[in-house]
């Protein structure tokens, strides 16, 4: 019987292959874009979250909570609007690099259509 060799699967380098993508196309570096700026945006929101979890329990009174869950919502509704704008951004950002990419380097004028 022969003994059998492992299996060895390399792990593809991430950085290339993100590279790669982006490189490839402008959707591709878009959805990279959405990707990175939504971890930070739930990432940024969730220490947020924590935040105010440790506020709310070192209120004294029920006028505390009040204010710090007022605090909280008005917070987080500018950030989501924000974060909304950011994305509408990178949208409409890879969007006109595909229009410019879809152009051709030739205009055609009226006169040389034949009739």
């Amino acid at each position: 019987m022969t003994k059998s060799a492992k299996k060895t699967t390399a792990k593809p380098d991430t950085t290339a292959l993100t590279s790669a993508m982006a490189a490839g196309s402008p959707a591709a570096r878009m959805w990279l874009d959405i990707m990175a700026e939504s971890t930070r945006f739930v990432s940024e929101r969730l220490q947020n979250d924590l935040e105010t979890q440790r506020a709310m329990l070192r209120c004294q009174s029920p006028a505390d909570l009040v204010q710090v869950q007022s605090d909280f919502f008005r917070k987080a509704m500018e950030q989501y609007s924000s974060e909304a704008q950011r994305l509408f951004d990178i949208m409409t950002e890879a969007t006109g690099d595909t229009v410019k990419d879809a152009k051709t380097g030739t205009k055609r004028g009226y006169d040389d259509v034949p009739l």
